[in-house]
């Protein structure tokens, strides 16, 4: 792991079985930021607790903001932590039912 690389830490309760949700958010990051990250660590918890953090800064939080991300705004919010100016593509196009 590169220290310079932001790292994403997805904190998941295993009372509720999270996992394979914070596993496939993994798998989308890494997908979509690849070498860009300086890795994406999976920390069991209990206590229903569901964050993402990049570099310790809560980019996601179950309990503030209801429930949790779907990928588009996942990629989102780690896109404008990372790098404000990143084009994402089609995640940037407005949908139909957007108006788009």
């Amino acid at each position: 792991m590169h220290d310079s690389k932001p790292v994403i830490t997805i904190t998941y309760c295993t009372l509720y079985h999270w996992m394979l949700r914070s596993a496939w958010m993994a798998q989308e990051l890494l997908s979509t930021f690849g070498e860009d990250l300086g890795g994406v660590t999976l920390v069991p918890t209990r206590g229903g607790i569901f964050t993402i953090a990049c570099n310790g800064a809560t980019i996601w939080d179950r309990k503030v903001d209801g429930g949790f991300p779907d990928s588009k705004e996942l990629k989102k919010r780690v896109r404008d932590r990372l790098d404000p100016a990143r084009d994402l593509g089609h995640i940037d196009r407005p949908s139909a039912a957007e108006g788009g």
